[in-house]
Order: structure tokens, then sequence, then C-alpha cells
């Protein structure tokens, strides 16, 4: 009797403690706030989680297959997260649960699914993301690990879906949040394989020939040639701290990300939280990896954001610019104080002896090449040429020709002159309002690209000296970028010719003052 007793009180306790945790464990999960999550178009990244405690999140990202813009009359299909290449930036704090719903529009010709990097699950949510078109999957996941994550579509073949632009870049910030600073930028590298070649104009399908050789025709910084240049550059102002979320969707392709003219103080390597790198020149991304960098701008200009392997940021559209504002340091960096005239002899340039460490003089036998004279005959003009074309240059119009010149302007002309045509302080003079091409015209514009410019110049009762060596273009690009020239920066009426350029591109300036 005594026995059975005490089976029925123990009976009690253990329910009432599974009841009492069940209410616990009840009143955890509901006690979690719900919140909507912001997210944004790239270059552009939700705000910092100022919160301090996790909450259940719900995300909702919409796949859409549309035809959009790969260049400068060059159009692509691109399957996308949110509409655009990359995907939306995706911002969540470390122990959140996350509600994901993955919506395929009911125009999308296929189905399509998400892996997030983030996500520890099989196949980072794949699995459950499943979705045909004109339907929605949702599926739970807790955010255990902070960092920067890559998420890509990831049905198959999944190679296809990444290369036509299903990739974007999910940040799941520390528990303590990230050290703040003053911008934020979402930058993301990526290749596209088509059946034309760079520049060729129209519609371009995608080659799986070029993606099996790895063989991209372009490698561009979010999804388009030309998205972080002009009015679309990223912006800042001297003194501010700026942080770069940078991914890499690949699909093939390796980034040696850099930015020219300036060092990332702190490098999170391939998108962990710890700073693994100080003091860098150029970081690599991996495909389906990222990185953070930081760096505080000192003084103003444009910064251009390249792939270092440097044909791919000047050949196939891997380049992008920050613009800062702000007072200059000359302390920092001078710009150029004089311009001499060098003749090429000086001893004390001689050839080092390595067993001293000393200059020697230059008194040991010149080496005379065998084949100078072969050598000299070698022309590389073409391949300039051909850097600086497109295939099917077919521009007929007055439209056509200012953007086939703005094309052309924005590969070979916008680092000395600038984007807006204002050129450099004391360096390079402008030709926004330059009263300089209002007296010397097409004639003295022709000439100078064509042969080259150096020696002193007055421009808008500035003086110049500086060489500006010809350019290796054709004359229906001389004509396209000077007509661009005219009407884009000048706001005029002018067109340039091929003519004009036969005409003139023998001739001889009219002024330099």
């Amino acid at each position: 009797m005594k026995s059975k007793k005490i089976l029925i009180v123990c009976t009690i306790f253990f329910s009432m403690w599974f009841l009492l945790t069940s209410c616990e464990e009840n009143k955890s999960a509901e006690g979690l706030q719900n919140i909507e999550a912001t997210l944004t178009h790239a270059p552009y990244v939700p705000p910092p989680i100022n919160r301090d405690y996790p909450a259940k999140v719900k995300v909702e990202l919409e796949v859409r297959e549309l035809v959009g813009k790969l260049s400068d009359g060059v159009e692509y299909t691109f399957w996308t997260f949110g509409g655009e290449v990359p995907g939306k930036f995706i911002r969540i704090r470390e122990g959140d649960e996350v509600e994901f719903h993955l919506h395929n529009h009911p125009s999308s010709k296929l189905p399509h699914n998400i892996d997030l990097h983030a996500v520890t699950g099989p196949g980072g949510g794949a699995v459950s993301s499943f979705t045909t078109p004109g339907h929605t999957s949702v599926f739970n996941f807790k955010a255990l690990n902070a960092g920067l994550y890559v998420y890509h579509c990831a049905t198959a073949p999944v190679g296809l879906h990444i290369a036509n632009g299903m990739y974007g870049l999910i940040l799941v910030e520390p528990e303590e949040g990230l050290p703040p600073v003053d911008r934020e930028y979402y930058v993301m590298q990526s290749e596209f394989y088509t059946e034309g070649n760079y520049g060729a104009k129209g519609f371009q399908p995608f080659s799986m020939e070029k993606a099996l050789d790895e063989n991209p025709d372009y490698v561009v910084f979010n999804g388009s040639v030309g998205s972080l240049v002009g009015d679309k550059a990223l912006k800042a102002n001297t003194g501010e701290r700026i942080r770069l979320f940078v991914g890499n969707g690949g699909p093939n392709l390796v980034s040696s990300f850099h930015v020219i003219g300036e060092i990332f103080d702190l490098v999170y390597q391939e998108g962990g939280m710890e700073i693994k790198q100080k003091n860098v020149q150029t970081t690599l991304v991996p495909a389906g990896g990222s990185a953070m960098v930081e760096f505080e701008v000192d003084v103003p200009g444009e910064f251009i954001l390249v792939d270092h392997s440097i044909f791919r940021a000047f050949n196939k559209g891997a380049l992008g610019k920050l613009a800062v504002s702000g007072p200059d340091n000359k302390i920092i960096y001078s710009g150029k104080v004089s311009d001499e005239i060098y003749s090429g002899v000086n001893d004390q340039f001689g050839s080092i002896d390595p067993a001293t460490g000393k200059y020697r003089k230059n008194e040991e036998k010149a080496f005379s090449p065998e084949f100078a004279n072969e050598a000299a005959r070698n022309d590389y003009s073409s391949l300039a040429e051909t850097a600086n074309s497109s295939p099917r240059e077919d521009a007929s119009s007055k439209g056509d020709l200012a953007s086939m010149g703005k094309s052309i302007y924005q590969r070979t002309c916008f680092a000395c002159h600038q984007s807006n045509g204002e050129g450099i302080p004391n360096v390079f003079p402008p030709i926004n309002n330059s009263d300089w091409i209002k007296k010397n015209g097409k004639a003295g514009m022709i000439t100078a690209i064509s042969n080259g410019l150096k020696g002193e110049l007055t421009v808008n009762g500035n003086k110049y000296n500086n060489i500006m060596p010809p350019q290796q273009l054709t004359d229906k690009q001389m004509a396209a970028v000077l007509t661009y020239v005219y009407r884009e920066i000048n706001n005029s009426s002018e067109t340039v010719t091929v003519d004009d350029v036969k005409k003139y591109k023998t001739g001889d300036l009219l002024s330099r003052k």
C-alpha cells in the first residue's frame, strides 16, 4: 500500500515537471519577437542589427527569370533572387530563428531552390526549398554561426543556375554585433558565358561550352558591366571608414579583389568573423566564398575597384569606382609636383653589384640583341585596338554612336579625365566646358587623340604640362567617343563622324592656348 502511494506521488511529480517544462519551452519559443527581414539590392545593405537578443525573423525572397542588361547594347536572360543580380542582401543575427519563404514567380519556366551556406542542414536548405513555378516553399533554420555567407540556387544543373545569376550574400552578425563604420556596401563578382564575344550586341544566350572551359566573356561586379561606375559609383567622404561585403558567385573563377589607391586596414578572410590580416593590398575571394574588408578614405578622388587578374578588369568588365569627396591632404598625397625632362643617361642608375650591394658604373659591355630589328617590327597596335573594340560595332544613329562612345570612354578616358570630364586639377585638363575644345573643335580633338599630345596647354585659364599618348582607336571608335564627349559630357548637339576622323587625324592642332 505504501509503495503504491509512493508510485502515485512520483507519477504526479513527474507529470507536473513535464507540464512545467513544456510550458517553459513553449513560452521561450513564443517569447521570440517576430521580425520581417529588410532585404536590399546591391550595392546597398540593410542597417546594422541593434538588438541584443535573438528573434524570429521572416525572410521572403522571390525568384524571377527575366531579360536584363549585361552591357551597353547586350541583353541576357538572368535567373534572379529578388529581380536583380546579385540576389538581395540578407542580414540576421547569430541565434535568430529564421522562417524562410521562397517564392517562384508564375512566369518562371523552371523550378528553383536555395542553398544558404549559413544553414546547418541538408543542402543548406536546398532539399526543403525546391519550388516549382507559381508556388512557395517554407522552411525554418537557426543561425548557429556568425559569418558572411554566400547563397545560391542548387537545382540541377547547379552550374547553369549559378551562371545565370542565382547567388547573393547573407550576413549573420555575431551576438555582440560588428564594430561601427560610416558606410557599408555590397559588391559581388561573377562571370557570364555568352554565345557572342565580349561586347557583341543584341541578345546573348548562355554558352555551356565556354562555361565548361571556364572561359567567360564577362567578369563583372553586381551583375553587369558598368554597374559601379558613373552615377552608380559608390560614394564616401574623406575621413570615413568603409566596410565592403565582398562575395564571389563564380561559378568558376577566384577573385583577386583590390581597390586601386587604398589599403585594406582589416580583412575578415573567407567570410569568417575573425580579423585575419591587416594592411592588405589584394585579397583572394574564392568562388562560392566571401570576405569583409575595411579601410578609411584619407584623400578625395576616384578609387577603382578591380579583380587584379587585370585583363578581367579592363577587358571583361570587373571594374567599379568609389568616389570620395572632401578636402585634399597634400601630406598623404601631393599629386604631381613636377614634370622634368629626363635624358635616360645617368651613371648612378647603373646596375647593382651583388657583391657590394652598391651601384656600379655602366662600364660593362652592353647587351647587343641579335633580333632587335625583328622586335622593332612587332606592332602591338592591333592588340590595343582589339582590347578597346567590340566585335560588332554597328552603331549608325547619333544615339548609337554616343552609346558606343560611353563604353569606350569608360575604358580609356575616365581614369585621367574622370567620369564627368572634370579632369584632375594641375594634372589632367578638363574636357567638360573646356575653352580649349571650343577653340580647337573637332580637328584639335581628333589630332590630339590620334597623334598624342604633350607640352604645356592652357585650359580655362589654368596651365597643364603632361603627356597623352596616341590612342589606339579605330576611326569609328574615335568618332563614337568624341560624339559622347560632345553630347553627354558637354550637352552639345555636335556629332563627330568617321569622315571627320579621316579628314583631321593626320592634321595639326589649331591652338595650344
